[in-house]
């Protein structure tokens, strides 16, 4: 695709490290460094799968990281500064972090998107009214969300961890589950109106994915969850790419498989 074809849209990618809410093991605080530092590694380059330049395209950038150095006051950090950067008209990627994030970033999407939907891919449905006694765990975020009626639909693929409260949980909330083992209808989403697409990378399979703080097998390959970015029928309006623990990592492979995806969603927006 020649860049001179697309619609230059403003398109911000930035890092929220905050961890404190990870219920096993803490690192992905580190995560939106690694990630960045991925997508700029000598290895690769910047032109995506559609053969967009992001190199020479001035259509989106990354900002610094949202200051989350307070736990106390995190998720109003989050949420302010989402909110400033969508009052500008940019459309925001933000990288976790754990997947708590996500909860404050709706908060501010809620605002600006009528009708707002969630495509959420994890080998987990993050439901949990409560987990520990912590209801901004990062096993909660989408929980909060639906209660908040901050989304008129989530879509919840590759999940493969269901449990008798969670699936409670879905039903209470009407959640579309598309668990792993029936993985090929994820082919025929479809969505009118904004979607908002949040991925937990241990939606991938540890082979892919071994950064990542909770391993569990029997997930997606790489190129099943690109197809669903490339592929997705609606109007990508933001995202999020959340767990990746560096700590956890080998190699820096989570790293990479982090920022190619990012750059395909960054393509998926543009185009």
């Amino acid at each position: 695709m020649n860049n001179k074809k697309l619609i230059e849209k403003n398109i911000v990618v930035v890092g929220a490290p905050l961890d404190s809410n990870s219920s096993y093991k803490k690192g992905a605080a580190l995560a939106p460094a690694k990630i960045k530092e991925a997508l700029h590694c000598d290895s690769s380059n910047l032109w995506t799968e559609d053969l967009i330049d992001l190199g020479t395209l001035s259509g989106w950038q990354i900002r610094p990281d949202i200051d989350v150095s307070d736990e106390k006051s995190a998720f109003n950090q989050i949420e302010g500064e989402i909110d400033n950067l969508l009052k500008e008209n940019f459309k925001v990627i933000t990288l976790g972090g754990d997947h708590s994030i996500t909860f404050p970033i709706m908060r501010a999407f809620a605002k600006y998107y009528k009708n707002l939907s969630i495509l959420h891919l994890d080998a987990h449905p993050d439901l949990y009214d409560e987990l520990d006694g912590n209801r901004n765990s990062h096993a909660c975020p989408f929980a909060r969300i639906m209660e908040a009626n901050l989304a008129v639909r989530l879509v919840q693929v590759g999940i493969r961890t269901m449990t008798g409260h969670l699936k409670e949980q879905v039903d209470k909330f009407g959640v579309e589950v598309i668990a792993m083992k029936n993985i090929s209808a994820a082919k025929n989403l479809c969505f009118d109106g904004p979607v908002y697409m949040s991925i937990d990378l241990d939606c991938l399979d540890p082979a892919y994915a071994p950064g990542v703080s909770h391993h569990e097998p029997g997930g997606m390959s790489t190129r099943e969850v690109l197809e669903i970015i490339q592929n997705l029928k609606g109007t990508l309006v933001g995202a999020d790419i959340v767990e990746y623990n560096p700590e956890q990592d080998l190699n820096g492979m989570t790293g990479m498989v982090a920022a190619k995806l990012l750059k395909e969603i960054i393509s998926r927006m543009l185009a």
